[in-house]
């Protein structure tokens, strides 16, 4: 009788630690956060690596500068960053360990085909992201998401502005249709390029190298819009040298960061290299010359570009958000859950927050969490 009783005891117990631990597993462990913790998802080996890289090191930066100067209100920060090699595929994993890991706040993740799969993972934690590179139109699509980068349709319409600007009566278009950054890009600037300039336009797939049909058909172009990552973008120009006109322009988006690495002599394309960005990595004056003096310090010029300068931002926009929150009236204990962080900062976000940092002045979010800052037109070489 009793070796029975002992039976039903022992498979109750395990039924309720089997149960216990179902429910656990996903759970977010801020309980033991000795620090507030901030994650980020980013490709850190791999062919993307400049911009993942760039981040970490980034957001790190301001993260330890931030507790240099105390913390916020004592309590210190931690950084925890995540390799998904731009693969979505890796975005579930690398998210369970660092919402398991006590992840309260999040920079979401650095390019936008795994932000994309982030922002579903994210909303139903309601987990609080603020971006600083994944551009996709619809990676803030839920109430926690948030872009500190322009989103590829803003980029796409303020590229054609400039483009209408140019007088120009034909211009060649160059991107890649199965990547959710480079088409985005592209049908927002041909919804708002003038109808009265001819496109030229040709496409990659994959992980094409040869571009040597596509560089036939842009051959009598004189300007290219080049919605693309530096790596395609950096074979196409080395590929096209005395095809495409020596006195044509290369035009590009944030993906052009980290193009001038890719060659030994960036002078051995002959053509003007510019693209549409919000950081100017030759800034001699303001934030973002004091930005570039301290990151090329600890890290030196190859990974300098304006994915990293918006991770810093992200880091100090969380951080003045949680400050303003707490001058405000509200209690943001080391240990309060990602959803109750999220509704604080969502509340700062959406309630005229502004920001002033290393990519622009006065920066703002709409209801729809797009970023509303200035853009220029940045030149990466002049023409030979």
């Amino acid at each position: 009788m009793k070796s029975n009783v002992k039976k039903v005891i022992a498979a109750v117990m395990a039924l309720v630690m089997c149960l216990c631990l179902t429910a656990c597993s996903g759970a977010n462990y801020t309980e033991n956060n000795t620090e507030y913790v901030i994650g980020v998802s980013g490709p850190l080996t791999g062919g993307a690596a400049v911009y993942g890289v760039a981040v970490q090191n980034s957001a790190q930066m301001a993260v330890d500068e931030i507790n240099a100067n105390g913390g916020l209100n004592g309590v210190m920060f931690k950084l925890i960053a995540t390799d998904d090699t731009h693969d979505a595929t890796k975005v579930a994993a690398n998210y369970a360990s660092m919402f398991e890991g006590g992840m309260q706040a999040s920079l979401g993740c650095v390019t936008t085909a795994p932000g994309l799969e982030y922002k579903q993972l994210s909303a139903e934690d309601n987990v609080f992201f603020l971006t600083p590179s994944a551009s996709g139109d619809k990676i803030p699509e839920f109430d926690n998401g948030y872009q500190m980068c322009f989103a590829d349709g803003n980029q796409g319409k303020v590229a054609a502005e400039y483009v209408n600007t140019l007088g120009l009566s034909e211009i060649g278009i160059f991107y890649k249709s199965d990547d959710a950054y480079s088409n985005g890009i592209f049908e927002q600037f041909k919804e708002n390029l003038d109808p009265s300039i001819a496109t030229v336009e040709t496409v990659f797939t994959g992980d094409a190298s040869d571009f040597s049909s596509q560089i036939s058909t842009l051959k009598n172009c004189t300007f290219i819009f080049m919605p693309i990552y530096y790596q395609p973008a950096s074979i196409f120009m080395t590929q096209a040298k005395g095809i495409i006109a020596d006195n044509a322009v290369y035009y590009g988006c944030d993906g052009f960061d980290g193009l001038a690495g890719q060659f030994d002599d960036f002078s051995v394309i002959p053509q003007e290299v510019s693209m549409l960005s919000h950081f100017d990595s030759n800034a001699t004056e303001g934030m973002a010359a004091e930005y570039i003096a301290k990151y090329t310090e600890k890290f030196g010029t190859d990974t300098l570009n304006q994915f990293g300068a918006s991770a810093y931002d992200c880091v100090y926009a969380i951080y003045y958000a949680m400050q303003n929150a707490i001058e405000a009236g509200e209690t943001i204990e080391v240990t309060i859950s990602a959803s109750d962080l999220c509704d604080i900062l969502v509340a700062q976000f959406q309630g005229g927050f502004s920001f002033s940092g290393v990519t622009g002045e006065n920066i703002t979010w709409d209801e729809n969490g797009y970023v509303a800052k200035g853009a220029v037109k940045y030149t990466l070489k002049e023409a030979n």
